[in-house]
């Protein structure tokens, strides 16, 4: 079982009682060295946005309501773009724009008839 530096966490060859990189003096206890891996693979706020696109789809033909849900998809989307991973949030904004142009038709059917 290999042995690591406590100071610098190199590993020390077997025999040697000193860290060749940084000469800390090594106890005889080996250590355990525990690596964390910072992408744990979720970006929840870009999967409600995409969820709010997606709801804003289909309710983007009720006036105040698809707006509301438009824009909360088109926030939350667009923060989920700076955070890992993208794919969703990516598909949220897409999925925003397009509402927006079914929005824009509506509200302009909307006045049209009035």
């Amino acid at each position: 079982m290999p042995k690591y530096c406590v100071n610098c966490g190199t590993e020390i060859p077997e025999g040697v009682s000193t860290c060749p990189s940084c000469g800390t003096e090594s106890n005889n206890n080996p250590q355990t060295i525990i690596l964390k891996n910072e992408m744990n693979g979720k970006n929840g706020i870009g999967t409600a946005g995409f969820v709010l696109a997606l709801i804003g789809l289909f309710v983007s033909w009720v006036p105040v309501l698809g707006w509301l849900v438009w824009l909360l998809g088109v926030v939350f989307s667009f923060i989920g773009v700076f955070r890992r991973p993208r794919g969703l949030a990516i598909a949220g904004l897409c999925l925003s724009f397009i509402d927006l142009i079914i929005l824009i038709l509506a509200a302009s059917i909307l006045a049209a008839l009035v």
